[in-house]
């Protein structure tokens, strides 16, 4: 079986630098740990360099390009051809563009009331959801 795929909102990269017990923190080091594959667009890059750079976090430079680097080195970049209008929030269609171009198998994210529950084959699900779907897959 193929290693499953995920784009993460940025919510659920910056959450796992804010609290490093939650379930946003396991499912970066998963990705990171190359136990799924974590797909970005430069699109998504910037946005995680733009938020975790926010003075409100307090998370210092060093570590912030420690982390872009770590996710630039676990992820698979794609460059989305088609734009996507199907997010309540236009900003939160570059994460759907990006796994329809990468046929992701999630999205995850803490806010999913921004998004269709389902997007072609990608389900939107949250960490701890996609925790419990990923699992089982780890065990082999």
């Amino acid at each position: 079986m193929a290693r499953p795929s995920a784009v993460l909102d940025t919510n659920v990269v910056v959450s796992a630098y804010l609290n490093p017990d939650g379930y946003e923190r396991f499912v970066l080091d998963l990705g990171r740990a190359r136990k799924f594959q974590i797909y970005i667009s430069t699109e998504i890059l910037h946005e995680y360099s733009g938020v975790l750079r926010r003075e409100k976090f307090g998370i210092p430079p060093q570590l912030v390009e420690a982390a872009l680097d770590l996710i630039r080195k676990a992820a698979r970049m794609v460059k989305p051809s088609r734009r996507v209008r199907a997010a309540r929030d236009p900003e939160d269609n570059t994460f759907l563009e990006c796994a329809r171009e990468s046929d992701a198998d999630y999205l995850v994210t803490g806010n999913q009331r921004h998004f269709p529950k389902r997007f072609g084959r990608t389900r939107v699900v949250n960490a701890r959801e996609f925790l419990e779907g990923i699992i089982p897959t780890l065990r082999r």
